[in-house]
């Protein structure tokens, strides 16, 4: 039966509306709420890191399910982030891997393992990114490291450490990328766990449970240190007001992830004046940032339109539903993305891809949306 003329201008006029939506769509929506295929995990994954189209994932899984399938991945994958495809890259931890950070051809894990594909790796490792052999790179650490980050031609690593090599390092510790030798002149000292890491302009900033940062007072959480000579940048003075459980940093501020009574995501300028600061009914413990929107991910499951929460951290005003996930747009205000993920601890990590404008989150959901998608998901 022949389409009638009505029926043919309503088809064209909601195509039209279509196209128009799609053009009107709102900045905070360049990412989409919809994740990308991906492999599923049977563990909690803690980090995540990008190199080319390769998306390495690091946590305590030991199998991935692709397909359906199952196939054994010790604390360690990696796999094609525009086809979600398995890779042939397959190193073993033999106990929880909690940070990633690459560099050139080298992948650097830390973590709670003390062996890595049988091959003697006290917490610290670097692996090769193309076949996952186990470089050289080894050292004692006393205490356990909990974030990385690369610059300055240095890894840098925080966490509860006390010795590296039998030389005392108070949480923090710096080796560099040519030769894997601790250095010895980046020394900068904290009082309390590191938790985070972000370099930037020469900076790295450090977050966690700390009060003070090289025995000077007021630098309570998050802090930078000078990159090269890790001397304390007094210029850069933030006020957060409860532990910071991760950070970021881009061009312009520094991005921080805390815990509460409830808790909050924050970003602050390079002076560390506070710029916005957002209230959730539960902890903030990932963040990243993309085109000036910073992603959250947490245990949360709304945002509070007011800034405060009450004894357990519910939100005393207003709320709106942001189940684990959430975005903030560059002057404060939030975003409407909302993927809803679920589970008690949600989301542990949050990573972008600034080159395929990428937004991967891990930890502990298997749902995004109602759709199955368990512990990794990626949205672009």
């Amino acid at each position: 039966m022949p389409i009638s003329k009505h029926v043919r201008r309503a088809a064209i006029a909601g195509v039209a509306a279509l196209a128009a939506c799609a053009v009107a769509q709102p900045a905070d929506a360049a990412v989409d709420a919809t994740a990308r295929v991906a492999p599923a995990f049977n563990g909690s994954v803690y980090a995540i890191a990008y190199r080319g189209s390769t998306v390495y994932v690091g946590g305590d899984f030991t199998n991935t399910i692709v397909g359906g399938r199952s196939v054994a991945r010790e604390r360690l994958a990696a796999f094609d982030s525009r086809t979600g495809a398995l890779l042939d890259w397959k190193p073993r931890a033999d106990d929880t891997v909690r940070a990633l950070a690459v560099s050139g051809s080298s992948v650097y894990a830390a973590g709670d393992f003390d062996h890595v594909s049988g091959k003697v790796r006290d917490s610290l490792a670097r692996i090769d990114a193309d076949s996952g052999a186990v470089g050289s790179f080894a050292h004692g650490i006393e205490g356990r490291p909990r974030a990385l980050a690369v610059g300055n031609g240095r890894l840098y690593v925080g966490g509860t450490i006390s010795h590296v090599d039998r030389h005392e390092r108070e949480r923090l510790a710096a080796f560099s990328l040519a030769d894997g030798d601790l250095d010895e002149v980046w020394t900068p000292t904290v009082d309390d766990t590191v938790n985070a890491l972000a370099y930037r302009d020469s900076k790295v900033f450090v977050g966690g449970s700390f009060h003070r940062t090289d025995d000077v007072r007021s630098t309570p959480r998050l802090s930078a240190v000078d990159a090269t000579g890790g001397e304390l940048v007094t210029s850069f003075r933030p006020t957060p007001p409860a532990v910071v459980h991760a950070i970021a940093a881009d061009g312009n501020r520094v991005y921080a992830a805390m815990g509460g009574p409830g808790g909050r995501a924050a970003a602050y300028d390079s002076s560390g004046h506070t710029r916005w600061m957002r209230t959730f009914d539960g902890d903030a413990q990932a963040i990243a940032v993309l085109d000036g929107t910073a992603y959250v991910g947490g245990h949360f499951d709304r945002a509070c339109t007011s800034g405060s929460t009450g004894a357990h951290g519910t939100c005393t005003g207003d709320s709106v539903s942001r189940v684990k996930l959430a975005a903030v747009r560059d002057d404060g205000s939030l975003a409407r993305w909302a993927p809803q993920a679920n589970g008690v601890v949600g989301v542990r990590t949050i990573t972008v891809d600034q080159v395929h404008r990428t937004v991967a989150a891990g930890g502990d959901f298997t749902t995004i949306g109602g759709r199955s998608q368990r512990r990794f998901a990626a949205f672009g």
